[in-house]
């Protein structure tokens, strides 16, 4: 975990540097989970972007995200291919199995739901996404099964 220190040596490095701002943003993120108001004001500071623009591009880019997500992010495809093949169905399942909807984290700090506009596999519809696992053609009986699978791993982790 990048620690206050690691933070300002990110930060030095880039010191005075504006046009830096997308790769701090990203290192930060990437180490943190989530970029908090705390983290984004330092940034602020340090490259010397207006806070406004800073929050304007965290807000642009749906990569960057405000608040903690799950240890696994589950992005659904909603581009037309995979709507029509099912996604909307896909997604009511995943909304009753987790408790939750698009933008959320469960409670128990596990997944992250949400939903994008193309994964650019139109044609393996409806798509799925688990971190970097590719699901295709994923029928709503199968999310159980696929869930099931990083929950494992998750025990796994703790008994080892």
């Amino acid at each position: 975990m990048l620690d206050h220190q690691e933070l300002q040596e990110l930060l030095a490095r880039h010191r005075g540097q504006p046009s830096a701002l997308i790769q701090v943003l990203h290192r930060a993120q990437e180490v943190y989970g989530y970029l908090s108001r705390e983290v984004l004001e330092e940034i602020s500071v340090a490259l010397n972007v207006p806070l406004s623009r800073v929050y304007g591009v965290v807000s642009f880019y749906s990569f960057f995200t405000t608040s903690p997500r799950g240890r696994h992010r589950i992005s659904l495809c909603k581009g037309t291919a995979c709507y029509v093949r099912g996604t909307g169905q896909l997604l009511e399942q995943l909304e009753k199995e987790l408790g939750l909807k698009p933008g959320e984290t469960t409670a128990d700090g596990e997944f992250s739901l949400e939903v994008v506009r193309c994964l650019g596999a139109c044609g393996l519809g409806p798509v799925m996404m688990v971190d970097e696992d590719v699901y295709a053609r994923v029928a709503p009986e199968r999310l159980t099964q696929i869930l099931d699978g990083y929950r494992q791993k998750r025990e796994r982790a703790r008994g080892a």
